[in-house]
């Protein structure tokens, strides 16, 4: 008997619509075209969400009895966005083959910004302009439109919400180097969630990119069943332009942005929050950012634990974020691995006024290529205000160094990321340090309970390969499968060293030609 053919497993529908997308990109640059895409997807969220709800205030039954479809407030009472006639999907749709789609959608955006104050100029107004075909607009509408067809509210929110995230990512991954300025790995921001819990309270982000910190808190307490409106979520941005992806991404997963501020001096020169006491602090800041007005902050209130060096910024962030927590406060956040050894401008004396505070509670060492707009290597750290002060911490007098280097997966040449079981294990493993009578030990080459007099003899130094040490040598080491292993990546850079050549030379040639 002949075996049945096994049948493919449909494409995910975020990767389908990206490919689709792709192809009616032409010849638009991905920087512009991500908010042409997702100003579209953001679109259609909130006229689904207005779509719904107005058909039960058109059908006027129980609670919606004698409502006015039409009426503002209605839609204002249930947190959805009133969308007017000319800018909602249907009409957008019956207009997508027009040649003055263009105008029509900018109509559209600037209708939505008038009725609805929470988004005033944060929606793209770039559909008319001449670089974008309006028979590729129309098809990029005709696309969405099969997004979320016919679902509930909560459906179409959750799916639109996981489309635009996961675009976000890929516009991130066509940008390289400027798409890290706005976009911080889900796997990165994963980790760093789980580790901090966020269950309940404010959570700061100062600069906060797109706002994948917030939309990863909200996920962490929806995934373990706590209530979604006991955080609150709080940041900062200096780059208008991502500033107003953060505020999409964040509405269209129905989470209050009102408390995340935009100016392009930026948190140091001028701080959005001065008075907010978070609970959380979650933040990956620019690695090593010179130009961050140093000179002009030298005896700013913030720099308890000394004056940061004005040619970079590291401790600086360090200090804000600590400036930020309330007594009893967690941060977790992203910093250069040049950080833990410094001892630049007095980088090392900071270094070691911090630890002997006892404020710092873990290290992680990053695999390299996590990150897309630096190959600088990374670290996370996690201080913890609580311990510092004197509370119930089972590890006051002790750091835990993890080496996670060995982690994380290749997803094309340039990139990696973490896994699901890799979080797990460095999440699991911090939370069983910190908790009495749990199964935590060290493991010799990934993890290591340092005590203060050790961190000490190593003169502050945080990189945490020279607590965890070398990992125990496998009996099975295969030197030859090494050896390819290390051969084939040799020859793959080689190749890429080739191709970039290439396309140097060929776009010099162009030059010459005019």
């Amino acid at each position: 008997m002949a075996k049945a053919k096994k049948q493919k497993e449909p494409e995910p529908i975020e990767k389908y619509l990206w490919k689709a997308a792709n192809k009616l990109k032409k010849n638009i640059d991905a920087a512009e075209y991500k908010h042409v895409v997702l100003g579209l997807i953001f679109l259609k969220y909130i006229s689904d969400a207005f779509e719904e709800l107005y058909q039960k205030l058109d059908a006027g039954e129980d609670e919606y009895d004698g409502a006015d479809p039409e009426d503002r407030d209605e839609y204002k009472a249930e947190n959805v966005f009133f969308v007017p006639e000319i800018a909602r999907w249907t009409y957008l749709q019956n207009k997508a083959k027009e040649p003055t789609i263009g105008k029509t959608v900018d109509d559209a955006m600037d209708a939505i910004e008038k009725e609805n104050p929470s988004l005033r100029n944060v929606l793209p107004k770039v559909f008319a302009r001449g670089n974008l075909d309006p028979t590729n607009l129309g098809g990029l509408i005709d696309l969405i439109s099969t997004i979320a067809l016919g679902s509930t509210k909560a459906r179409s929110a959750d799916l639109l919400g996981h489309v635009f995230e996961y675009f976000l990512g890929e516009f991130a991954l066509d940008e390289g180097k400027k798409g890290g300025q706005f976009y911080t790995p889900r796997s990165v921001v994963e980790l760093l969630v789980r580790m901090l819990e966020p269950y309940k309270g404010r959570v700061f982000d100062p600069c906060c990119g797109s706002g994948g910190m917030f939309v990863q808190s909200e996920k962490f307490v929806e995934k373990h069943q706590g209530m979604i409106n006991d955080i609150s979520i709080y940041g900062q941005e200096s780059n208008q332009t991502t500033w107003r992806l953060a505020k999409m991404n964040l509405a269209i997963r129905g989470i209050d942005s009102s408390q995340v501020r935009w100016n392009n001096e930026g948190s140091f020169l001028n701080d959005a929050h001065k008075d907010l006491k978070a609970d959380y602090v979650i933040a990956n800041p620019p690695f090593n950012d010179k130009d961050w007005s140093g000179d002009l902050l030298r005896k700013d209130g913030r720099w308890k634990y000394g004056t940061p060096p004005s040619g970079n910024a590291n401790y600086a962030w360090i200090q804000h974020f600590l400036y930020h927590l309330n007594p009893k406060g967690n941060a977790g956040f992203v910093l250069a691995k040049g950080a833990l050894t410094s001892k630049t401008s007095g980088e090392g004396d900071i270094r070691k006024e911090l630890v002997e505070a006892r404020l710092v509670d873990c290290i992680v060492n990053l695999p390299a290529k996590l990150f897309l707009n630096t190959q600088i290597p990374a670290s996370l750290w996690f201080l913890n205000r609580g311990k510092a002060n004197g509370g119930d911490h089972y590890r006051r007098d002790e750091i835990l160094f993890i080496d996670a280097r060995d982690l994380g997966h290749l997803i094309n040449r340039r990139t990696k990321e973490f896994a699901e079981e890799d979080i797990a294990k460095i999440a699991d493993t911090y939370h069983a340090w910190k908790t009495p009578d749990s199964d935590y030990e060290d493991i010799k080459g990934f993890c290591n309970s340092a005590p203060f007099e050790r961190v000490k003899e190593l003169d502050y130094v945080l990189t945490p390969g020279r607590y965890v040490g070398l990992a125990e040598e496998e009996d099975d080491f295969d030197f030859n499968e090494r050896y390819t292993q290390l051969k084939g990546e040799f020859e793959e850079q080689l190749k890429e060293e080739e191709r970039l050549n290439k396309l140097i030379l060929e776009n010099l040639e162009k030059v010459k030609l005019v």
